[in-house]
């Protein structure tokens, strides 16, 4: 039998907090997915002005982060053309993601789920989402 370890919806408040505060400080109105464990949506966040596209792109970004127990960023390395990963964003219905902006949540070195951003930057999204699990981290 395994014990899982996962995010509930105080702590996803928490992610969101966090980089909802940090895209404000930047001026840039975000969407925010955060996802238990299994890539599984717990709590979302669409500032107002985020954008329409970005909503799906965000919930996308943590599922990846999540279940792939890996940032996104780090599959765009090596999503390109020659290497063995390239194509990875077309398996799983399309659903895995290599654009800068989802990380997974990890506590006690056990990925606990995930958070996605989206509407600015990629480098924008990014600092977001570990502006959110600072904050998580903090309130701890």
């Amino acid at each position: 039998m395994l014990t899982i370890q996962r995010l509930d919806a105080a702590d996803a408040r928490q992610l969101i907090a966090g980089a909802a505060a940090k895209a404000a400080a930047i001026g840039v109105p975000m969407c925010i997915a955060v996802v238990d464990e299994s890539g599984h949506l717990i709590a979302f966040e669409r500032m107002d002005g985020g954008k329409v596209t970005s909503v799906t792109i965000a919930q996308d970004k943590a599922f990846t982060a999540a279940a792939a127990r890996k940032a996104t960023h780090e599959y765009n390395a090596v999503n390109v053309p020659g290497q063995l990963a390239f194509g990875i964003h077309t398996e799983v219905g399309g659903r895995l993601s290599s654009v800068g902006g989802g990380l997974p949540v990890v506590r006690d070195g056990a990925v606990v789920g995930g958070i996605g951003i989206s509407s600015g930057t990629p480098e924008q999204d990014m600092a977001c989402a570990q502006a959110g699990i600072d904050a998580w981290l903090a309130a701890d």
